[in-house]
């Protein structure tokens, strides 16, 4: 009995919401190497939460902070002289805001969806489902494996006919448990290229193969129990999850991975060890012998990345990624001004090894590879509350629409 009553204890402590009550976001300007050096320090703990990442050039961070490590840590800002200052009092306060907004959205019939909050994976699962039997002709849905908690893997190819003999353009989202505008993203590329007239061109000469949400154990945890959770939800001996950007057979890892099961980059006991991962790679290459373009969508470096993550050496065709994305990048720019910055992951970004986009790039040979960082919520959200979700899932798809026009061009033979 005791035992009994020790488990449903532990269970339901476990199914608990995580609270951040009295958590605190903090904007930290870095002005030189030895303050980047100092917050590297902090990157190590998986107590604190680096919300956009530690830029390798001197650049703002927001940084997530529990109670009993914020003394300390303004501490060794002010030790440093590192100019920093509060632009979040209270987390918990901005996820019940959030949930306020996805709760206020109109409710919508199953299998449709709007662009004024984030859906729940059974939710995109409908909407994949209904564009499957009401366009048969267009619309192919594939289960492609089984996640750690038996979720259905599932990705739907868009294509206008041709015997599978176009180039297609390879998207996904969502590997990130907790950056919710990346499957929003997805979703809406989808919604375009078969719910709009104005795109129907983007599919009579390219086939897309598009995933909507690569991690939906996290996804779904994300949801009912931690807002900020970002890997797998596989079982670790000390701590739960890998990080599956940073699981692939690719500079597994290498610099910007840890071996820490605690940490947020935890790269995995082995390469490919998570079945999200290893089911992504098998479609990956299935289909590599027509990608043409890997699109791969994360929140919230507001960046697009091209490889390598592991060094700071460029690709091959370097100039022809960077021109493309600079053209990209000016589309979007054109709809509100919004600008993103362009460069490879490791220059621009940080060191991040074994990630989809290198493997895309480096094992499947799928010679444009990008990593697309959609903007933050501002400077003290994380990812955008649901009212502003419209205005950049449609900015992006500009940019969007720019690399199908290459893709077609360049590689189009129908």
């Amino acid at each position: 009995m005791r035992l009994l009553i020790l488990f449903i204890l532990a269970t339901s402590a476990t199914a608990q919401k995580i609270s951040y009550e009295n958590y605190k976001v903090y904007q930290v300007v870095p002005s030189n190497e030895k303050h980047v050096e100092v917050l590297k320090m902090f990157e190590d703990n998986p107590n604190i939460d680096f919300w956009t990442g530690l830029y390798r050039s001197i650049q703002p961070v927001n940084v997530m902070v529990p109670p009993k490590l914020q003394s300390k840590f303004e501490a060794i800002l002010n030790q440093h002289k590192i100019y920093y200052k509060m632009v979040l009092e209270n987390v918990e306060k901005m996820i019940n805001e959030e949930r306020q907004s996805q709760s206020e959205a109109a409710s919508k019939a199953s299998g449709e969806i709007s662009f004024d909050k984030y859906y729940r994976y059974s939710e995109v699962q409908d909407y994949l489902i209904r564009l499957s039997r009401e366009k048969p002709d267009l619309v192919k849905l594939e289960n492609y494996g089984l996640s750690y908690e038996n979720r259905t893997l599932t990705l739907i190819r868009v294509s206008s006919g041709g015997n599978d003999k176009k180039p297609v353009i390879f998207v996904d989202g969502g590997i990130h448990a907790r950056e919710w505008i990346a499957p929003a993203q997805v979703l809406y590329i989808i919604n375009q290229l078969l719910e709009s007239s104005e795109s129907q061109n983007m599919i009579q000469n390219i086939d897309w193969v598009i995933i909507p949400v690569l991690n939906p154990d996290g996804y779904e945890y994300t949801h009912t129990t931690d807002r900020f959770w970002r890997k797998t939800r596989s079982k670790g001996a000390v701590c739960d999850g890998v990080d599956p950007n940073r699981n692939f057979d690719y500079h597994w890892m290498g610099p910007g991975s840890s071996n820490d099961e605690c940490s947020n980059t935890y790269a995995g006991p082995t390469p490919f060890s998570e079945p999200e991962t290893l089911a992504l790679s098998k479609v990956i290459k299935r289909f590599a012998h027509r990608t043409k373009m890997y699109l791969s969508f994360h929140s919230a470096a507001k960046s697009y990345l091209y490889p390598w993550g592991y060094t700071s050496e460029l690709p091959p065709n370097a100039d022809e990624l960077h021109s493309l994305a600079v053209e990209s990048e000016r589309a979007i720019s054109a709809v509100n001004g919004t600008r993103y910055k362009i460069g490879s992951s490791f220059n621009i970004l940080s060191p991040a090894s074994g990630s989809s986009r290198d493997w895309a790039y480096g094992a499947a040979a799928i010679n444009l590879s990008y990593t697309m960082e959609l903007p933050p919520g501002g400077e003290n959200r994380f990812d955008l509350p649901p009212e502003e979700i419209l205005g950049v899932v449609t900015e992006m798809f500009e940019g969007v629409k720019v690399f199908h026009e290459y893709v077609k061009e360049e590689y189009s033979k129908i």
